[in-house]
């Protein structure tokens, strides 16, 4: 989710007139983010 959320900023700054997926890539770096370093569950996630 991440990696979706970064390629889709560079598609955004790429192209002037998608600032939509500008703001859909910021939008799932942070939730991307926050569910990764957030433990779900009460468990800490497991990194492999």
């Amino acid at each position: 989710m991440i990696v979706l959320g970064i390629i889709l900023i560079v598609l955004g700054l790429l192209v002037a007139s998608l600032k939509v997926l500008l703001f859909i890539g910021v939008v799932l770096l942070v939730v991307g983010l926050i569910l990764n370093f957030v433990p779900i569950g009460g468990t800490r996630r497991r990194f492999y």
